[in-house]
């Protein structure tokens, strides 16, 4: 392809510090990707190319006068469409939000910026997030760079296909129910949802505040486990508009895997997943044992009760607090929206009893499933029962092929209890799709759990683009 728009953000970090080649050079090669593929993925809400040769041109400037660069420095990035930059549209999917333009930049946005990179965009997600499909009635589907008539997953369903497809060296997503890890297992990509805090949720929409400020997160996706790392690192830290942030150091030295036990997770609960999936699980836990890990199946109890906590605060109690902002605008939101509300408003009744409960289930259930980790320091499952469906086979229907109740349970009980994953690509199905495998840790032990995933990247060998 020419310039290197499928190199990693460190092999092109390396690139601009020598004078090999140039940022303006690399916004250019992404900007004529987007012009070649964006058409067919529907990737991007807003591409401020202008704004991005400007960028580029001062981080030319940088690096022409010896200044010290930053750990981005002239790398194209992406951010979810969900995330506040300053004068962007920032509609998270919806008609209802359409006009609104924020003022200032999301504290994560502002350190990728003081960090060099070239923010491009922002991208698709569906309406308010609330599914597993990319697909709105403000700017339409997003595809898969793998078989366009398939989705790229949701809701960061936009960054999955952007970076895939070489539109982007890297992005931002966010997760609540798998929304980072399921496009990147769609998509053939990397994708961290950390542990609640460590990187500031702060001009997110929908905002995370109270009880259920643990269940969604931002993090970050990219095409390598070390890139997801570069832009953790560059991300992570408190920040004050986020009651859960902490002051947790990064660890920027290399983790002690040596004998390191790990389970390949086994629950009736999460349901079955298709044979290539489990081959795929299967042969990620043989090349670890290769590696010197301790590989055992581990069966968690409880996971049921785990999914009916998470299906109550993502369904009943936010879909209540959406009722104020979709009251009187039934007409103006998306179908996938509606069957969402339909779903979540139906099965449920919500009482502050109901909710008191459930917070405190919540906490006991997240200790018990932590005491039956103690003779582990990782998980091993799939990020969901297969790969990408076709557009408009998702649904929160009950007894639908993709129901999403059944389908993405292997990425939803991580949000209840708060615990880090990542996805990481590591087989194509016989259908030629990619088939990710989830790394799963405790809280806060996220640089563990990319080391671990960066050996089974190591392990797989190199990764091929999609065939857009």
């Amino acid at each position: 392809m020419g310039l290197p728009i499928y190199s990693t953000i460190s092999d092109l970090r390396e690139s601009i510090r020598s004078k090999k080649i140039s940022p303006v050079e690399i916004v250019e090669a992404h900007l004529q990707r987007i012009a070649a593929v964006n058409a067919k993925l529907n990737s991007f809400v807003h591409l401020d190319a202008e704004g991005a040769r400007k960028q580029a041109r001062a981080a030319e400037a940088v690096v022409m006068n010896g200044e010290p660069p930053g750990l981005l420095h002239g790398v194209p990035v992406t951010v979810k469409s969900c995330i506040d930059v300053a004068g962007w549209p920032c509609p998270a999917g919806s008609l209802l939000r359409k006009e609104y333009v924020p003022h200032g930049d999301a504290p994560l946005v502002s350190r990728l910026k003081a960090a060099g990179a070239i923010v491009l965009g922002n991208t698709n997600t569906p309406e308010f997030l609330m599914a597993y499909e990319t697909d709105n009635l403000l700017t339409g589907k997003t595809s898969n760079p793998w078989d366009v008539s398939r989705t790229a997953g949701g809701s960061s369903g936009g960054e999955g296909a952007a970076i895939a497809a070489g539109c982007s060296m890297g992005g931002i997503g966010s997760d609540g129910g798998g929304s980072i890890r399921v496009p990147a297992h769609f998509c053939g990509v990397c994708g961290l949802k950390p542990t609640p805090g460590r990187i500031p949720s702060t001009g997110h929409f929908p905002p995370g505040a109270g009880a259920i400020s643990w269940l969604g997160v931002v993090g970050p996706m990219a095409r390598t486990i070390v890139d997801v790392r570069t832009l953790f690192e560059v991300m992570a830290g408190p920040d004050p508009g986020d009651a859960l942030s902490a002051p947790v150091p990064t660890n920027h030295g290399n983790a002690n895997l040596n004998g390191l036990g790990i389970g390949i997770l086994e629950s009736t609960a999460l349901g079955k997943c298709t044979a290539e999936t489990q081959a795929t699980i299967e042969r990620a836990a043989a090349s670890l044992r290769d590696r010197g890990f301790v590989v055992e199946p581990l069966e968690l109890t409880g996971l049921e009760r785990v999914i009916d906590l998470w299906w109550f605060f993502f369904g009943p109690v936010v879909s209540y607090l959406f009722r104020p902002l979709v009251s009187g605008h039934e007409k103006q939101i998306s179908p996938i929206l509606h069957d969402y509300l339909g779903h979540a408003e139906a099965q449920t009744s919500l009482t502050l009893d109901h909710f008191i409960a459930a917070c405190a289930a919540r906490d006991h259930i997240r200790a018990e499933i932590l005491h039956q980790m103690r003779d582990v320091s990782l998980l091993l499952s799939p990020v969901s029962s297969g790969p990408a469906f076709r557009h408009a086979e998702g649904s929160w229907r009950a007894g639908a092929e993709q129901s999403y109740r059944d389908t993405m349970r292997y990425s939803q009980w991580l949000n209840l209890t708060g615990f880090p994953g990542v996805s990481v690509p590591f087989r194509v199905s016989s259908g030629g799709l990619p088939i990710g495998v989830q790394v799963i840790g405790r809280p806060y032990d996220e640089e563990l759990v990319l080391a671990v995933a960066e050996q089974l990247e190591i392990a797989r060998g190199p990764w091929r683009s999609p065939p857009l």
